[in-house]
């Protein structure tokens, strides 16, 4: 099976716990971090991670509850799919 990868973005005002929450969720979807970056850039927090998804056989469940959590923590958080990711960002 290949493997499928999405890319997991999260942005707003930085406070204590984004990472721990926003990691607790993809964790408890089964489902491994494969890269994370992150900066603090003044007060805004910016995170990318690349996840495989392989085992997932749609998004929907988990982009629900990183959607709750992002309105919890008054955070954008999305999720893509790896090939729409790039297809969208590329220059």
């Amino acid at each position: 099976m290949q493997q499928r990868r999405a890319v997991v973005s999260v942005i707003g005002k930085d406070q204590v716990g984004i990472i721990s929450k926003v990691t607790t969720v993809i964790s408890e979807n089964n489902v491994n971090i494969l890269d994370i970056s992150q900066t603090i850039l003044q007060d805004f927090f910016t995170m990318m991670m690349l996840v495989d998804i392989t085992q997932k056989e749609n998004l929907d469940e988990l982009r629900q509850q990183l959607d709750q959590l992002g309105n919890e923590l008054n955070l954008k958080i999305n999720i893509q799919l790896e090939e729409i990711f790039q297809s969208m960002h590329r220059v």
